[in-house]
């Protein structure tokens, strides 16, 4: 709603507290506001409390004229236990006024009875909405209370960002609670597709560590109001009018498991075991399908083809997931929210070419996806290798976003950034100052694997500088992630984009027509994002030490081409071994991949020798952190290496080796 007809939202409507960011009331724990608006009046609703409640209703003048109202009830709302009581039958006198479009006040006098008796009371009640219209901040002083902070009440609109959270508990296997989690993760994904209503709150041991931290971020900053569900039975009770019937997993064939998921997706269906039945019927959801005994005896071949036959043709084509990770008798499908929620065909066929037959059809399945496509999850590990999953899907011009385990997409790809956000990264070049490198050995660290696993929210962020994988199809996929990471940053954390394109894929496989459009792609998000540095990675002719994780002149050439605002390049995992130069932006490979299991003292040593080794003046050592380590343990490691190293931010580390490359250029030659 619109006010007088300006571009400016309306102070108008039905407000309920935030309890978090408001000022506590013991019994009623919230209120809620009603505002109504004529050209000459005020209609004002007050309400404390829901099942145990207080209403106060006025009508008031717009023109600063008293009105006089009679109390009709001794409570007083905001402080229900402290001594005070309202005089029945006495009097109230209130002013209204229309301060602006966007606030309005009530001034308020009458009498409180307290044990000694009567005593005046001025109040001040001032109603007041934020710039973007979706917060009323409601101020109440008293000139009684002279002392603390002002009753606050910050309110949102009634029935806007309601959604339910639920934890589950740290049990994936198939005879304990997988079935539990499979059908809440089901009912997640199928809840969401009409808007972002449910949330899981994971185990603490949870490889991506945000979880609970964001449900906060949500909680506080976004002002989503979580109703807490204790369980499964009560989750599906709350939430069935959106699921339309359940779809019977075979315990005993955990690839059904996969395959009831597409169905989930497809049929608005929940996955349930046999154990679960009961609690389905009893709800009165329809059974469309149950696959108890029909995959008996067979490979999981055989089934994903049935799959193929029966469901393929109704499927999204930009987006598939690889339902891979533990295998045997644990899965841990989180990632299966964003599959239902986007209709997408579940698998975790092998991508090894000995595999001839799943090979074949994982073959096919990404033949007919549309080019540059999302292939979210993770391969298997019980049956193919990273790079070969990696270096399969790149060859049709496809992108990763892993893993697995990847929580709660469907809830953060429907929450936008603020409104007016921008991101904004914390670069540390200042015009117009000399970035000339004395004769050191400069280090910076990049943090492997993205900002989600690993030391985010350990100790020690915050105390050096420090650079951090950025997942860049955040900027669509869930916005408002990225907004809770950019907000989080301290100026030491720099934020770099990766891996290889937006998403992660293996340059030397993707097919030359499709890399420059990719390339260009990964340009627009790292403008979005503020991103002045990309990282590149290739194992698709081996990791590191077993194979070649150069990159060709040719494809480097593209990278410097379709990018012209980075500022330099990073590339590898573990150490590689490609190097360029080009107009003051270097190339540069990781000189060191540290371990979170090596020892601190050798670690120290590694670094030490390197700079030994390469002793031309300065040196610029990359070092790659696993994602499990700690900022603090990476300090210590770099505070025991002496007077000739220097630790200086990622920006800073690329913009000296520009102007003093002492690395020698290197490409793969075949």
């Amino acid at each position: 709603m619109l006010y007088a007809g300006v571009d400016t939202p309306s102070i108008e409507g039905r407000w309920e507290s935030l309890a978090d960011r408001s000022t506590d009331i013991d019994l009623y724990e919230r209120v809620a506001v009603d505002l109504r608006l004529s050209p000459t009046h005020l209609t004002l609703i007050r309400q404390f409390g829901t099942n145990r409640k207080f209403v106060d209703s006025l009508f008031l003048p717009l023109n600063g004229n008293p009105v006089t109202v009679t109390v009709r009830d001794r409570v007083f709302p905001t402080n229900v236990f402290m001594g005070l009581q309202m005089p029945v039958g006495g009097t109230r006198e209130l002013r209204a006024k229309r301060e602006s479009a966007d606030r309005i006040s009530v001034t308020e006098a009458f009498s409180i009875i307290g044990s000694q008796g009567g005593h005046a009371v001025n109040a001040v009640h001032s109603f007041a909405l934020s710039a973007d219209g979706s917060l009323l901040t409601y101020e109440l002083k008293r000139s009684t209370r002279t002392s603390g902070p002002t009753t606050t009440f910050v309110m949102k609109r009634e029935g806007t960002k309601d959604a339910f959270v639920i934890t589950l508990e740290d049990n994936w296997d198939i005879r304990g609670k997988l079935d539990v989690q499979a059908m809440l993760i089901s009912l997640q994904g199928i809840v969401n597709k009409s808007g972002p209503r449910m949330y899981i709150l994971y185990p603490e041991n949870w490889p991506f560590t945000y979880v609970r931290s964001v449900y906060e971020f949500y909680r506080d900053k976004r002002q989503y109001t979580f109703r807490t569900l204790n369980s499964p039975e009560e989750a599906l009770a709350a939430l069935k009018t959106y699921v339309k019937g359940y779809v019977v997993w075979d315990k005993h064939v955990r690839t059904s498991l996969t395959v009831a998921f597409t169905v989930a997706g497809l049929e608005h269906a929940v996955v349930v075991s046999e154990d679960q039945i009961p609690l389905a019927e009893q709800l009165g959801l329809k059974r469309i399908e149950d696959f108890r005994g029909k995959f008996t005896g067979q490979t999981d071949v055989q089934i994903y083809t049935w799959a193929y036959g029966q469901y393929w043709s109704r499927c999204n084509k930009e987006f598939i997931v690889w339902l891979g990770g533990e295998s045997g008798n644990l899965m841990k499908p989180a990632v299966a929210d964003w599959g239902i929620y986007k209709n997408v065909f579940f698998n975790d066929l092998s991508c090894r070419t000995t595999d001839t037959a799943e090979y074949a059809l994982a073959h096919r399945l990404l033949a007919e996806m549309k080019p540059m496509s999302m292939v979210m999850g993770w391969h298997s590990y019980g049956k193919d290798l990273e790079r070969e999953f990696v270096k399969l899907t790149s060859s049709f011009g496809h992108r990763v976003e892993g893993l697995h385990t990847l929580p709660n997409l469907s809830f953060s790809a429907q929450v936008p950034a603020s409104p007016g956000f921008v991101y904004k990264n914390n670069h540390n070049i200042v015009p117009g100052k000399d970035y000339t490198p004395q004769k050191k050995v400069y280090v910076t660290c990049l943090q492997t694997d993205g900002i989600g696993l690993g030391a985010w929210l350990k100790p020690g962020r915050g105390e050096i500088p420090y650079a951090w994988e950025v997942l860049m199809n955040y900027t669509w996929m869930a916005p408002a992630m990225a907004e809770y990471f950019y907000t989080m940053a301290t100026p030491n954390d720099y934020f770099i984009g990766c891996l290889s394109g937006p998403g992660y894929m293996y340059p030397k496989a993707v097919p030359p027509a499709l890399l420059k459009p990719l390339i260009a792609m990964a340009r627009d998000q790292m403008k979005t994002l503020d991103l002045k540095v990309f990282e590149t990675m290739d194992y698709s002719e081996g990791a590191t030490v077993e194979g070649n994780s150069n990159l060709p002149k040719s494809v480097v050439d593209m990278y410097y081409d379709g990018m012209p605002e980075a500022i330099g390049f990073l590339n590898g995992y573990a150490p590689s071994y490609t190097y360029a130069i080009r107009d003051g932006r270097p190339f540069i490979s990781f000189d060191y991949y540290l371990s979170p299991v090596r020892p601190e003292a050798d670690a120290v040593a590694d670094l030490q020798e390197l700079a030994r080794i390469n002793d031309h003046r300065p040196y610029f050592l990359l070092v790659h952190v696993r994602e499990s380590s700690d900022i603090k343990r990476v300090k210590g490691i770099l505070e025991k290496l002496g007077p000739d190293f220097e630790v200086v931010p990622m920006d800073v580390f690329l913009t000296m080796a520009g102007k003093a490359p002492t690395f020698k250029e290197n490409f793969l030659v075949k």
